[in-house]
């Protein structure tokens, strides 16, 4: 599985996946998307609260069908952590009218190739087929919405296969517990501060009574918007999902909405890791942002191109080709409903000696932008760069299906997949210096070093816990 929010500059949806299961992705030839990639679509909403988005594309004979749930790990309790993830998983394992391990196999003998991704803010599920399958696609995933079907041996079987991902990717991986120990830092009270794979102890006390509330509780149609994607007749289109997800009765209970309520930092909170193996000494900045959507995310995602996308970008030419004192720069932005985080981080090389100076380094570049502000030339790169992988995501029926849905889960307005980039391109020198000024302090941020450990270190067999992550 991958994690998008480990990658640099992923731009909408923003959200960190945690996918269930992998495929080889069909070779599908471009779309019929305009110069500036925007998507014409129709909507409609049915009785029981499904919102439908439709965008016909006939240029390849595939469609995408892509169900987001409007629930994450924020929306956990607290003693239920990593329920939506666990969740996600369970759903590949057998539905009311699918057994167990033929959901894949369905898909795959069809022709076509599916995967899930879960966040803090919305769980993503989506299937790419032959367009003549469409009907199997939508009686696979209402079938799923329909009832619940989760067995306990399912329930036993997705446990270990979600701890088994933990150990993997976060605790016996270079750098692997930073997200972990990010969040937990950063916020206090609101429930981003634990991880969207949950911890080892609450994953193991889920119960089938626990997963079957959840399910009723967030698995429902007024809690979902489908988008179908790509070469259908809309008419035909239209019927088939009022046929299939058209009976499915509406849920009824309340889902829990957190409000954001996370006090203003006073000071940097600073944490020194000795005791994970890792290669080479780290250091890793995380600042409080606003939510994904306003005005300042937008300039901030854009600083964050100009400071390191590229062998000219500032901390690129500043530690890596003039001071000579790290491996790797990065900043980007991880972007949520609520406020999220911006990340800056350095690796040092094995010359490196001092993690002081790196960090020096890391705030010099910073310090410069907010006391002189960045050039029209780096802005208009960078905005001309946010272009074209707006463009890029939207190529495929897959890529475009998800926008919409992104934008329809998290603004409630699907529209808002085609006029996101003129946010960008509004994005002036002095938003960008305002938003550093404001948001890129040492108050507002989190500070985790890496120091290269003196003595090996075994992989841990069991999971690191939130609750001894800073013991």
């Amino acid at each position: 599985m991958t994690n998008s929010k480990t990658s640099p500059k992923t731009f909408l949806p923003t959200a960190s996946p945690i996918s269930s299961n992998t495929f080889p992705k069909p070779s599908l030839a471009p779309s019929a998307i305009s110069r500036t990639g925007h998507i014409d679509f129709t909507e409609f909403t049915l009785a029981n609260g499904l919102h439908v988005i439709l965008h016909e594309d006939h240029k390849s004979p595939v469609v995408c069908l892509n169900i987001a749930y409007h629930v994450g790990s924020k929306n956990e309790s607290e003693s239920r952590r990593g329920f939506a993830h666990l969740f996600e998983h369970l759903l590949f394992d057998g539905s009311k009218n699918v057994p167990r391990g033929a959901f894949d196999l369905f898909i795959t003998q069809a022709g076509g190739n599916d995967n899930a991704y879960t966040t803090e803010d919305k769980t993503n599920y989506y299937e790419v087929l032959p367009s003549h399958q469409l009907e199997l696609g939508l009686w696979l995933e209402s079938d799923r919405m329909l009832e619940f079907g989760v067995s306990e041996i399912s329930l036993v079987t997705q446990k270990n296969v979600v701890k088994e991902e933990k150990r993997e990717r976060y605790d016996n991986s270079p750098y692997g517990s930073l997200s972990i120990r990010m969040n937990r830092l950063a916020y206090k009270t609101f429930p981003y501060w634990w991880a969207v794979i949950g911890d080892m102890e609450t994953i193991d006390a889920a119960t089938l009574v626990d997963v079957r509330d959840f399910f009723e509780t967030y698995y429902v149609p007024n809690n979902a918007v489908l988008v179908l994607s790509g070469d259908f007749e809309p008419k035909n289109a239209r019927a088939l999902i009022e046929r299939y997800f058209g009976p499915i009765p509406r849920g009824q209970r309340v889902c829990f909405r957190p409000e954001y309520d996370e006090p203003q930092s006073q000071t940097e909170i600073r944490e020194t890791i000795d005791n994970e193996s890792v290669p080479l000494p780290g250091v890793f900045h995380g600042y409080k942002i606003p939510p994904e959507g306003t005005h300042e995310f937008a300039a901030i995602d854009l600083l964050t191109d100009i400071l390191s996308s590229g062998q000219s970008s500032r901390l690129f030419r500043s530690l890596i080709y003039e001071l000579q004192i790290a491996s790797d720069v990065t900043a980007y932005v991880d972007g949520r409903e609520k406020p999220g985080l911006a990340y800056l981080y350095a690796l040092g090389s094995e010359e490196t000696t001092s993690i002081d100076e790196l960090e020096h380094a890391l705030d010099a570049v910073m310090d410069e932008v907010i006391a002189h502000g960045v050039t029209e030339r780096e802005l208009a790169k960078a905005i001309n760069k946010t272009e074209a992988r707006w463009i890029a995501g939207r190529v495929t029926v897959q890529g475009k299906a998800d926008h919409l849905a992104h934008a329809a889960v998290f603004f409630g307005d699907a529209e808002r997949a085609n006029t996101v980039i003129d946010e960008y391109r509004t994005v002036t020198i002095r938003d960008v210096q305002q938003a550093a000024a404001k948001y890129f302090t040492r108050e507002n941020r989190v500070t985790i070093v890496y120091r290269v450990p003196q003595e090996p270190i075994a992989m841990a067999p069991e999971s690191v816990t939130s609750e001894n992550l800073l013991s």
